[in-house]
């Protein structure tokens, strides 16, 4: 999805890993230097928002900005907020609740 996003909007795309690799470029994101930069996080399925709260602590200690976390479901439980990062805004397109009517 944050590639087809990038191809339209014509934006940089970046893409963070669970741990950076011991091989390549060895860092943990990927695509893009996101030092001093405001981004976004795209993101398919979040439940808890565990993966997204990792990616924001890296994003960070990168020195980027993130705004806010786009997601195609959320398939939490409650209002949809990331744990651990409870500020970052949660921007879904569905809600579980909405695709089980």
């Amino acid at each position: 999805m944050a590639t087809a996003i990038s191809l339209e909007t014509g934006l940089p795309a970046a893409f963070v890993r669970k741990a950076a690799k011991t091989y390549g470029t060895c860092r943990a994101i990927e695509g893009q230097d996101i030092a001093g930069k405001k981004v976004t996080f795209i993101e398919d399925v979040i439940s808890t928002g565990g993966a997204v709260a990792d990616a924001h602590q890296l994003a960070v200690q990168e020195g980027a900005d993130v705004l806010a976390v786009v997601c195609a479901i959320w398939r939490g439980e409650s209002v949809p907020t990331i744990q651990g990062v409870p500020t970052l805004a949660v921007h879904p397109v569905f809600l579980r609740a909405e695709l089980e009517r």
